[in-house]
């Protein structure tokens, strides 16, 4: 029987997420909540509906076109940069494992934050690069403890998602660009803005002037609604675009995909509606959380995080109840970040099926 490379045997047989399609065959039935994997439970554009549907009916049997040069001139003109400073894969996790195989070699170090992203771990530890991790401070990435690691140990790559996931909390764009500056010109920022369309206006650092260390990575799976189709894009500087051409899929962006993220795109109205309803449902989440004696961290996401008051393991007993009462959550898992549970923002019925089910939760839990 043929055998794997000795890095990928090493690798445990897992995914980063659990999904709730897995928790549902293992219940036995369907979550009346879909609140733990930060989906736009609020629906995408009907113009990106309608793009879809005509892709369907007239498109879909062709190959998709390979530069997916209409999406990149769209993303260009509303960034303000040009189309080749703009890459687009099938998904920012997709592009996440591009960016670690291009920039990084085997034995690499990569710096993070313990507790972010687990798919970015993933990607370090699928390439067999190192990954180096630091604490949280006050439930935020540390900028400094980054910057002395990334220093030290001359690291290649740094990531940072601002803002955050999975604690919804956010810096500054001046905090983040001042971070910037303290790292070695040949280290790499990967800067997930996942949630950038709904930060405080202070919180994303200008376009322009671009840095020439930076790449940063946005979706149209969260407030556009389109996770189903997998449409993620970066930005930087056209030397370091110009690298991913080389290896990634030119064929991984369905024709279906580019053509209903660019109907959404053009959509800003609806973006507009859905930050509005995202909004609310932060609200919502919150009260819930006070009322049932959690805390609500603040939340510049399409989630927000109620700390428990208690440790990891309470915390994940109360997911396990909310689970086996239909209601999918998901928590972060980190030491320290592990007392809380995370909440998607979701429909009205979907919330007060949470409303509904917390308490008991809460009640089996302790």
């Amino acid at each position: 029987m043929p055998k794997p490379n000795p890095l990928v045997a090493s690798l445990p047989a897992t995914i980063p997420f659990v999904g709730p399609e897995q928790l549902e065959r293992e219940n036995g039935r369907r979550f009346k909540a879909r609140l733990g994997a930060n989906e736009g439970n609020f629906g995408c554009s009907p113009a990106a509906i309608a793009a879809m549907e005509a892709s369907a009916r007239e498109e879909v049997w062709k190959y998709c076109d390979s530069e997916i040069r209409a999406l990149r001139l769209a993303l260009a003109a509303h960034l303000g940069v040009a189309m080749d400073e703009v890459v687009v894969g099938s998904g920012i996790d997709n592009l996440l494992g591009l960016t670690v195989r291009i920039f990084a070699d085997a034995g690499d170090p990569i710096v993070t934050s313990a507790g972010a992203y687990p798919t970015f771990n993933y990607h370090v530890a699928g390439y067999g690069r190192r990954l180096v991790t630091v604490p949280y401070r006050d439930d935020k990435e540390d900028l400094d403890a980054l910057a002395v690691a990334a220093a030290r140990e001359e690291a290649r790559i740094v990531y940072l998602s601002n803002p955050d996931n999975p604690m919804g909390t956010w810096w500054s764009a001046a905090a983040v660009e001042a971070f910037i500056d303290t790292l070695p010109e040949d280290t790499l920022l990967i800067l997930d803005e996942a949630y950038g369309e709904l930060a405080p206006p202070d919180a994303l650092p200008p376009v322009l002037p671009m840095r020439p260390n930076v790449l940063r990575m946005r979706t149209f799976s969260k407030v556009y609604g389109l996770a189903g189709l997998r449409v993620g894009y970066l930005f930087g500087p056209a030397e370091l675009c110009a690298q991913f051409h080389k290896v990634r899929d030119h064929f991984g962006v369905n024709i279906m995909a580019q053509n209903a993220a660019l109907a959404a795109l053009a959509d800003q109205a609806w973006l507009g509606q859905v930050t509005m309803q995202i909004e609310a449902a932060r609200k919502h989440i919150a009260a819930i959380g006070t009322a049932n004696g959690l805390a609500p961290l603040p939340s510049a996401t399409n989630f927000v995080t109620l700390d428990c008051g208690r440790d990891g393991d309470y915390a994940m007993r109360v997911l396990r109840e909310l689970n086996a009462r239909e209601v999918f959550i998901r928590k972060p898992m980190a030491p320290g970040l592990d007392r809380c549970i995370r909440v998607s923002c979701g429909l009205p019925h979907e919330l007060d099926c949470f409303a509904a089910a917390l308490p008991e939760a809460l009640k089996a839990a302790g």
